[in-house]
């Protein structure tokens, strides 16, 4: 079957479809990745995205079913230069294209996708359409969907991807327990939260109850957690307009970690301003700075959207860590308000492990909390 990518500016790319048949519009992206295809596929942050994988061979480990990063996958397509239709790996139960056909996604390859890459680096990010099937189609039919389509700007997608009502990770079949009793109670806001994430939570001895992105402050603060987390997710945060004014309501509160659409919920919800970058950070690979300790970390990112520092009052809130790629904003803190956010993925499973450490020191920042108000460590 015959695959096709057509972008808003005319642009249009033709190869093969190696997943189902279909239609699909989106905004054409590219990740620097050479593993976890399964994960960015499951990832709830690329909703309504068509991810380009620049790495040229992908799918060669195969598909199993405990690496995935939520209950379903979330991309609109996906894009990769040559996929593997026999992969070779112990762990692997099918292949990439029959798991693609198996949830009615679109796969194209055969695709050069280093020109593509490079199109939209020059040109920024893309509305496209990636079309497969065997019957003609309108190259100009195509580009003018893409084109007509509103895109990203102002289009609230958290609703989509968020949980219907508050769940517990335990109740998740698939989870298995460290052996440890948890020592904190953590309510974990759903913007498109990732398994990996309230895995690492949980093994850092935390009981986390997941509330959907629309449960307001009150509800929240009912559970008495020791800690509040908010989770990555996909689209433009300024339209997440009803999550802004709950963790509004939540600061100071208590202790608060975000994550890359949590963190720029929490600067919104500080006063602070968000943009939309030309091509966003999507990798494995991209450095980052500490201001404290001067220390540079490679880490794993997935975003579009970054928030302007400036636009916080650098008085109270202190600027933690910085992109060496472009110098964006990549976490913020505030220790008299017990915040904490970054930009990136220190969960990222497979990537770097370099920022693990930021999970433990919310722990921290919950114990510190849970001794200054003279509550015991829960059990």
């Amino acid at each position: 079957m015959k695959g096709i990518i057509a972008l808003e500016d005319g642009a249009v790319f033709e190869g093969e479809s190696f997943g189902a048949k279909g239609e699909e519009i989106g905004e054409v992206v590219f990740n620097t990745s050479m593993t976890g295809y399964q994960e960015i596929l499951t990832d709830p942050s690329y909703s309504s995205q068509i991810v380009t994988m620049t790495y040229p061979l992908i799918g060669n480990y195969g598909i199993n079913d405990t690496t995935v990063e939520s209950s379903k996958i979330h991309v609109s397509g996906l894009i990769v230069r040559e996929a593997c239709f026999y992969p070779s790996n112990f762990t692997s139960q099918k292949s990439l294209p029959e798991y693609l056909q198996e949830n009615g996604i679109i796969g194209i390859h055969d695709i050069d996708t280093r020109a593509l890459t490079r199109h939209i680096r020059l040109k920024g990010a893309m509305k496209g359409v990636i079309f497969s099937g065997d019957e003609d189609v309108s190259i100009e039919n195509l580009v003018e969907k893409a084109k007509n389509w509103c895109g990203l700007n102002e289009l609230d997608l958290v609703k989509n991807v968020t949980c219907e009502k508050p769940w517990k990770w335990s109740e998740l079949q698939e989870n298995k327990k460290n052996g440890s009793d948890p020592i904190y109670s953590v309510v974990a806001i759903d913007f498109g939260i990732k398994y990996n994430i309230l895995r690492i939570l949980e093994s850092c001895g935390c009981d986390i109850t997941i509330v959907p992105a629309h449960t307001d402050a009150d509800e929240i603060l009912g559970y008495n957690p020791d800690g509040i987390f908010l989770s990555n997710g996909p689209g433009d945060p300024s339209a997440v307009t009803y999550a802004i004014e709950t963790i509004s309501k939540l600061i100071g509160k208590k202790p608060i970690f975000g994550i890359c659409l949590g963190h720029q919920l929490l600067s919104l919800a500080l006063g602070g301003k968000t943009y939309k970058l030309k091509f966003g950070h999507r990798g494995a690979n991209h450095p980052i700075r500490r201001i404290d300790s001067k220390i540079v970390e490679i880490v794993s990112q997935n975003h579009g959207f970054c928030v302007d520092f400036d636009s916080l009052d650098s008085s109270e809130v202190r600027l933690s860590h910085l992109n060496l790629n472009d110098k964006t904003c990549e976490g913020i803190e505030d220790e008299k308000l017990n915040l904490l956010s970054v930009q990136y993925h220190p969960e990222a499973s497979p990537g770097p492990h370099d920022s693990a450490y930021l999970f433990t020191q919310f722990t921290k920042m919950m114990e510190k909390s849970k001794t200054l108000s003279g509550t015991d460590a829960r059990v």
